[in-house]
């Protein structure tokens, strides 16, 4: 009885976030959106908008936590607030992920699916903060190599999507290695696991697991592109050595630390 009495209050605190989660966003791109327009310097007010919106997920994470719904564990988060812009690359297991690291790491920048940009709960924020969108390759590379110069951390999920299934990742897409070689910054991965699976391709929202799920992030040391490819490598050569080493990285640490398990 008190596990059944469990399950219908995560399931009603889930359904109440994702209906908080929505009205804040639309609430954000019918007010806070005009307004950040009308703000008549660029730089703080793109400052000022992914401090609120860093703030807005860390209160929604604290939220979850308190409520019962999920737990986190966070280790190696120093690399995440460290002093200089820098590329953050992560697997995509679940949902949740952009809004964890969001609320990890101040002043940060995503690219996001070009999708969002016209959703009612995400276009006037993706605007507002200036996040970077996918639909063209060249322009992501160019306009993320700008966030970084600005100071911003750039957050990526080279997979494009949540993740096809328990221990597979899809193949990671260049973008993030052209930046890094564009710009000069350093690569941060992030290793990323929910247990039970929560909010993963497969699974709806209503879906909620028996019991409270963690969500883990384990924030590697930064890699320097100088460390993955030669310097008088040609730039779309550079990209392919990038992308395979830090793929290469990524996924054998998920076996190390047991986010992936030999075998399955």
């Amino acid at each position: 009885m008190t596990a059944r009495l469990d399950y219908c209050w995560r399931f009603c605190a889930t359904g109440m976030a994702f209906v908080v989660f929505g009205v804040c966003g639309m609430l954000f791109s019918v007010v806070v959106f005009p307004l950040a327009w009308v703000w008549p310097h660029r730089a703080s007010r793109q400052f000022a908008v992914t401090s609120v919106i860093h703030w807005f997920f860390r209160a929604l994470v604290a939220v979850l936590q308190r409520v019962g719904v999920m737990e986190l564990e966070v280790s190696g988060m120093r690399a995440l607030r460290a002093d200089g812009p820098a590329i953050v690359v992560a697997n995509h297991p679940t949902y949740l992920d952009v809004m964890v690291l969001l609320s990890l790491t101040p002043h940060a920048c995503c690219v996001v699916k070009n999708a969002h940009w016209s959703n009612p709960c995400f276009w006037g924020i993706v605007r507002s903060a200036e996040y970077v969108s996918n639909a063209d390759p060249a322009e992501l590379v160019e306009a993320g190599a700008k966030q970084l110069a600005a100071g911003y951390t750039m957050i990526i999920f080279p997979e494009g999507s949540r993740s096809p299934a328990p221990n597979r990742l899809h193949a990671f897409s260049r973008g993030f290695a052209h930046m890094a070689l564009k710009a000069g910054a350093p690569i941060v991965p992030v290793l990323m696991d929910c247990d039970p699976p929560a909010f993963t391709k497969q699974m709806r929202w209503y879906d909620v697991p028996a019991r409270a799920f963690r969500i883990r992030v384990n924030v590697l040391e930064p890699l320097g592109v100088d460390q993955l490819a030669a310097h008088d490598t040609p730039p779309a050569l550079a990209a392919r050595s990038v992308t395979s080493a830090v793929e290469a990285h990524i996924t054998q640490h998920l076996f190390d630390y047991g986010f992936f398990k030999t075998g399955n």
